[in-house]
């Protein structure tokens, strides 16, 4: 079974090589390159990357474009911010090799800075275990700008016990400002669709999702980050929410500003 490595960058070029560096085990490696203004292709180039360069809005349509020049039987999907350690890689190896299942959950150690955080992830803000590797043509994605929803066909294999290591966030500074990022494109799907919802309804789902990721997803043992990844997760489909307003109102104002 031949295994590929996909993975998708933006304007990733301070981190993509280390990336790349730990995925020699697999029998090769293809990187989306997606509206990047920077070295990013030539640096995934020069560690021996298969490269594909073009504009991506869209999650689904940037994996379709991995896929399709993917020449494995199995995709493994990695992240710039993420590394694959030589325990997990073998663990793949025998997995895929005695596997009749279509798709593996993968667990993921999550570092803010260089703090292990194991407890409290969820909410569309991070997860601890990723449906990442699967057969080809076994895994569908839905048009959304961010976390979309994925469709599987086949069975599920279980999953693998090797964490990949995610360093999701530099620091606190670095998780606000991705809060940011991930709200403003949620709040861009919602405006499309014409219904950016309800006002109360979200705040009342952000306090659900702040008691799940603190106290059922036990976020309270890692302290203030574990506070700090409940408190994301509770604002962000507030936030959507009220961005998705607003550009809603811009764009209704739009033509009468062009009108006038």
């Amino acid at each position: 079974m031949k295994i590929s490595a996909l993975v998708c960058a933006h304007d990733e070029e301070a981190r993509i090589g280390a990336c790349l560096a730990k995925l020699n085990g697999f029998d090769e490696v293809v990187v989306v390159a997606d509206r990047c203004g920077d070295a990013t292709a030539a640096v995934a180039r020069q560690a021996g990357a298969r490269v594909v360069e073009g504009a991506f809005p869209l999650e689904s349509a940037r994996k379709e474009a991995g896929l399709a020049v993917c020449r494995g039987d199995w995709i493994l999907e990695v992240d710039c911010d993420e590394h694959v350690t030589p325990e997990l890689a073998a663990e793949i190896r025998a997995a895929v090799a005695a596997t009749k299942g279509d798709w593996f959950k993968v667990p993921l150690d999550n570092y803010v800075g260089d703090v292990l955080v194991r407890f409290g992830w969820g909410g569309s803000f991070g997860t601890t275990l990723g449906a990442r590797l699967y057969r080809r043509g076994a895994k569908r994605w839905k048009a959304d700008r961010v976390h979309p929803g994925v469709v599987f066909d086949g069975a599920y294999a279980g999953a693998l016990r090797s964490p990949l290591l995610h360093y999701v966030d530099d620091d606190l500074s670095d998780m606000v400002m991705r809060l940011n990022r991930y709200t403003t494109l949620r709040a861009t799907d919602l405006a499309d669709s014409g219904d950016a919802g309800g006002l109360w309804d979200n705040v009342f789902r952000g306090f659900r999702r702040f008691w799940k990721c603190y106290v059922g997803r036990k976020g309270r043992r890692d302290g203030d980050l574990g506070f700090m990844i409940s408190l994301m997760a509770a604002l962000y489909p507030v936030i959507s929410h009220l961005k998705a307003k607003e550009i809603l109102r811009l764009r209704a104002a739009a033509p009468a500003a062009a009108r006038a």
